[in-house]
């Protein structure tokens, strides 16, 4: 395992919690042995784009650090924001499996990434069985995650919607260990909220305020506080179990 890549992760971030993120151990270093043992940890600035839509992505990457964006383009230049990524996600899946990408992907702050081929990841399932259904174990949370944002762009007002994407963001960054009390850190725009539900920037602009005259949630110089989580969870609809998949350990149990 090269030592710079495990400096350079033990360096720059936290010991984080990375069970609801889908990586399949609890540290970047035992990450980094199994996935590739010869990978190097890879830093890209603040806006750039890592994973470009309709191009080859013969990789896919560990968050080590940072947040980023998974996006796509339309023909008459409308933005679809599908989900930031976050540390411990994998950018670049499903696009590899692919011809062609299927969706673009930009970092929103500095990050630290750990690309891994697919190779690699294809070999998994013969040398390390157990770690492969780790991650598929992932990949269904992710398809999870997916499926409740169909749920609320079908279904949830304009006020649901954004609660319920708040609340979501802050469970997911609070397993990493991400948040103080209830607030969090986010590059978070109303151009993005906008993007991400559907919705007109005014008309987030007028929720946002509506949430904040309630004393339910502000945002202020990026950082999000959620001042009253019950009643906003009451009024999102919003329960966490599919962010919780369970464990390899408690599978394994239910099949024996």
């Amino acid at each position: 395992m090269p030592s710079e890549a495990l400096a350079m992760a033990a360096r720059q971030r936290p010991q984080f919690n990375y069970r609801l993120s889908g990586l399949p151990y609890r540290s970047i270093e035992e990450t980094i042995a199994v996935l590739d043992a010869k990978a190097t940890t890879r830093s890209v600035r603040a806006g750039l784009e890592i994973v470009s839509e309709g191009r080859r992505c013969a990789q896919f990457f560990v968050v080590v650090e940072g947040i980023g964006m998974r996006y796509r383009v339309l023909r008459d230049g409308q933005r679809q924001v599908l989900n930031l990524v976050l540390p411990g996600d994998l950018p670049g899946i499903p696009s590899c499996f692919f011809e062609t990408a299927l969706y673009s992907i930009r970092s929103l702050t500095p990050m630290v990434l750990l690309p891994v081929s697919v190779a690699r990841l294809i070999a998994l399932f013969e040398t390390h069985p157990r770690a492969a259904a780790k991650l598929l174990c992932g990949f269904a949370a992710e398809s999870a995650v997916n499926a409740e944002r169909l749920i609320t762009l079908g279904r949830r007002s304009a006020t649901e919607r954004i609660a319920h994407f708040l609340l979501e963001l802050f469970t997911r960054l609070q397993t990493l260990g991400l948040t103080q009390d209830h607030s969090f850190r986010v590059p978070l725009t109303q151009e993005m909220l906008s993007d991400a539900l559907g919705l007109s920037i005014p008309y987030v602009n007028r929720v946002l305020h509506k949430l904040r005259e309630e004393g339910l949630v502000r945002i202020k110089d990026q950082v999000v506080f959620i001042d009253n989580p019950e009643e906003l969870e009451a009024l999102a609809d919003f329960e966490d179990d599919y962010l919780t998949p369970l464990s390899i350990a408690e599978l394994a149990a239910e099949i024996a």
